[in-house]
């Protein structure tokens, strides 16, 4: 079922897809540490945009309110004990194809660049041109809050964003079933080749891709898989809670932890709160992170825009 959300702020309307509320399995036992374990949660009716937020709806709210984002404003320093002064510039982070890799470091791929943002996403002379049906990209968390503040709704939390991506198959890996590519056909925009050093896609079609451009899944919601990770309203744990025993203990539209508790503790001395990602991306791939799949998360510093990262909205029924 479709609603089209009529937001006083902007001509557009927001396409929305009614998500009955219903329990179901949160989370999977069968992946990666941070999904377990497995457990039954409670969540109530929503709607979801049908696809992530694209350039051109991000533009229409740039235009109506004035919003710098994140990437756009130098850092402040005592956020960052430590850092270099040159390193403080405006600027995001860009995924950078290498020819060889040496070890799991991630800043052989991974360069901030000074000057990228949502307007010139590789950072330098890039634009927007051919890329305003792309979803946004290089949005911090409070940039994906504000459009959201302005639209009328919220960001999804874990839970709802994980039962819309499931579309219905809540004991399938994926959103579309068991295999990843059934009958070789590509569901989501995943990595094709040997991450990060070879691509065998079309030159120009390594990066995102316009929404819509996979089939949707069985709830009729597009790229909920791949193209660009999500960010949910929720704090970030190393692990799900522990199940409920009994049916009358359910967590019931959960909100997940407090911030204190999501701070990264490999960086002490960095508080800053991390949020749960969704969805996984363009970058995720076999050989390296197989976490295209609903039940799949992570971290990301609330003050981090990349490449690979974009949001979609709910709206609550009251």
């Amino acid at each position: 079922m479709a609603l089209a959300f009529d937001n006083t702020a902007t001509s557009e309307d927001r396409d929305l897809v009614l998500i009955e509320g219903r329990t179901f399995m949160m989370g999977s036992d069968h992946h990666y540490p941070e999904e377990a374990p497995a457990h039954p949660v409670k969540v109530g009716s929503f709607f979801i945009e049908r696809t992530p937020v694209t350039n051109r709806k991000f533009l229409a709210f740039v235009q109506a309110t004035g919003h710098v984002t994140v990437a756009e404003k130098a850092s402040d320093p005592k956020d960052y004990p430590g850092a270099k002064p040159h390193m403080l510039r405006a600027g995001s982070l860009v995924f950078t194809m290498p020819k060889t890799v040496d070890g799991p470091d991630i800043s052989q791929w991974w360069r901030f660049k000074f000057g990228a943002n949502w307007r010139r996403p590789l950072g330098g002379l890039s634009d927007l041109r051919g890329k305003l049906d792309h979803p946004v990209v290089h949005v911090a968390f409070a940039d994906a809050q504000a459009y959201a503040d302005w639209a009328g709704m919220e960001l999804p939390t874990e839970a709802e964003w994980e039962l819309a991506a499931r579309g219905g198959m809540d004991e399938a890996d994926y959103a579309w079933g068991d295999e990843l590519s059934p009958g070789g056909v590509l569901m989501a925009n995943t990595w094709a080749g040997s991450f990060p050093t070879h691509s065998t896609k079309a030159k120009g079609q390594e990066r995102t891709s316009p929404v819509g451009s996979f089939p949707p899944n069985g709830y009729g919601l597009h790229d909920m898989i791949g193209n660009v990770w999500e960010w949910t309203s929720d704090y970030w744990s190393s692990r799900h809670s522990h199940p409920a025993q009994h049916s009358c203990c359910i967590p019931d539209n959960p909100r997940g932890g407090v911030a204190e508790a999501s701070y990264d503790p490999r960086q002490p001395e960095i508080l800053i709160p991390r949020r749960v990602l969704k969805g996984g991306s363009h970058l995720c791939a076999p050989n390296y992170c197989r976490r295209y799949r609903p039940a799949a998360r992570h971290a990301e510093p609330e003050d981090t825009s990349t490449s690979h990262v974009g949001f979609r909205c709910v709206l609550r029924k009251r």
